[in-house]
């Protein structure tokens, strides 16, 4: 593994996560900066197609395990990308990337002299809480759900950046915390797993939700390293959609009663090919809002292209169902609901049908 020290002239800025999917848009970014002199890109997967720039030297490693020291030599910035999204599933191995790694990334920042960081949260650190308010600001303090992991190991990660900030007085570390992150090509697990809510909620009504297209989010990565930006700062376009806005747009299929067992037997067909129903960890959120303000960011510099409608529209595969009217889906869902409890009935009716054959063929074998 051949490094290629800077000549002086502009930054050196290592980023690690590079070929996910604000990897690949911050590498795009990057290369475009003439401010940015060589970009070191890390990842365990192969090398995107914004990586073939000759500004862009891409490194296949482990984060948690790779000698860190050569590939932040002479870097002046860090940006931290890297971490296990679906941190459900995988508990051990999510903590050991996104803690144990962000740990050993800092370490190494430290031991080569950078002076600035960014890295990549999520506004689940703040936790969905009745009595959250509308909007939670930067200041609001860090109440993960303690049930959902995604949320526990970013906060867990930014208490290191917070520390690793503190060491030093000539350190700046920005910390970006997302809603919910979606893209036609390039939607995160949150997204996935919170559209698995679809067809069931805890509370009453929908929470609203925010979403935030990818390449914005790409856009305050990059603006938070060229300008050093210190702190939080919450990641979202201004205001935020109604849960019917977001079901309407989403395209949520109709819902409909089921009878327990059949609805317990499809609800762990749903978790077993990952479409539902939600980690347990999750629940919250489909019964208080987790809203945020982005004035921080936008004072900043931070402009998004995108709104909460278009950003949800774009990461949301269209639905055959979205294109019939109220009335149709209504008639749909009755029409379905009807014909389980047709089906229902007609499986009880076997089924006692076939317990009297068994009686009389037991009774006609009596001697």
């Amino acid at each position: 593994m051949e490094i290629h020290p800077g000549n002086g002239d502009g930054h050196v800025v290592v980023v690690t996560g590079a070929a996910g999917g604000v990897g690949r848009r911050v590498l795009q970014l990057l290369a475009a900066d003439p401010t940015v002199e060589r970009v070191v890109a890390l990842d365990l997967l192969p090398a995107p197609a914004e990586a073939a720039v000759p500004k862009v030297e891409y490194h296949r490693v482990d984060v948690t395990a790779a000698d860190l020291g050569p590939l932040l030599e002479r870097a002046d910035e860090l940006v931290h990308l890297a971490m296990v999204s679906d941190t459900e599933r995988r508990r051990r191995r999510s903590a050991w990337v996104n803690v144990t790694g962000t740990g050993r990334m800092l370490d190494a920042a430290a031991a080569a002299g950078v002076r600035h960081v960014v890295a990549m949260s999520s506004a689940t650190v703040y936790g969905a809480w009745p009595n959250n308010p509308v909007p939670l600001t930067e200041d609001a303090p860090l109440r993960p759900n303690p049930g959902l992991a995604h949320a526990v190991q970013r906060a867990q990660a930014e208490h290191l950046l917070a520390d690793w900030a503190d060491a030093q007085v000539d350190r700046t570390a920005a910390v970006l915390r997302p809603v919910t992150a979606l893209d036609e090509d390039a939607t995160s697990w949150m997204a996935r797993a919170l559209a698995a809510a679809s067809g069931m909620r805890a509370g009453d009504d929908d929470p609203p939700k925010q979403f935030v297209h990818l390449d914005d989010l790409a856009a305050a990565v990059a603006l938070a390293r060229r300008e050093h930006l210190d702190g939080p700062f919450n990641v979202t376009p201004d205001g935020w959609l109604a849960g019917d806005v977001v079901r309407a747009l989403s395209g949520t299929a109709p819902r409909f009663p089921l009878p327990p067992r059949l609805a317990a037997w499809f609800a762990r067909v749903r978790w077993r090919f990952q479409r539902g129903p939600i980690p347990p960890g999750l629940v919250p959120y489909t019964e208080h809002a987790v809203l945020v303000s982005n004035d921080r960011l936008v004072a900043a510099g931070w402009s998004p292209a995108w709104t909460n409608e278009e950003a949800l529209v774009a990461g949301t595969e269209a639905k055959w169902f979205t294109l019939l009217s109220p009335k149709r889906k209504q008639e749909l869902a009755l029409g379905t609901a009807g014909a389980l409890a047709v089906l229902v009935a007609l499986a009880a009716a076997l089924g006692v049908r076939a317990a009297v054959r068994r009686r009389r063929r037991a009774v006609a074998a009596r001697p």
